[in-house]
């Protein structure tokens, strides 16, 4: 998977069109991650004593990692994710403007 965890995306399908967050989690084996601020749902939770009332939760959920993309740090738009190998170490690079994410 070429996303990772603390990458900048950018949503470019579904409900969530077009909103920008932090990738919290990714899961590489379902090709899905969790991003702030995104996909939320409702999670209702019961009272834990008596005189406490129950509550909403919203929690990011995760979602497809293919209906995301990384914005890069230097040209600041949305990219493609390439690789290039500097040093023995590969690299990952913006397919826009060929400079390291």
């Amino acid at each position: 998977m070429k996303l990772k965890t603390g990458d900048k995306v950018k949503i470019i399908a579904g409900n969530d069109k077009g909103k920008e967050g932090k990738i919290l989690e990714v899961f590489p084996l379902d090709g899905h991650i969790v991003v702030e601020g995104v996909n939320m749902k409702k999670k209702h939770t019961r009272a834990k004593r008596q005189g406490q009332k129950g509550e909403r939760i919203e929690k990011p959920a995760s979602f497809a990692a293919s209906r995301a993309q990384i914005i890069c740090g230097s040209c600041g738009a949305p990219t493609r994710v390439g690789y290039r190998v500097a040093g023995g170490e590969k690299v990952r690079i913006c397919k826009k403007c060929k400079k390291d994410l």
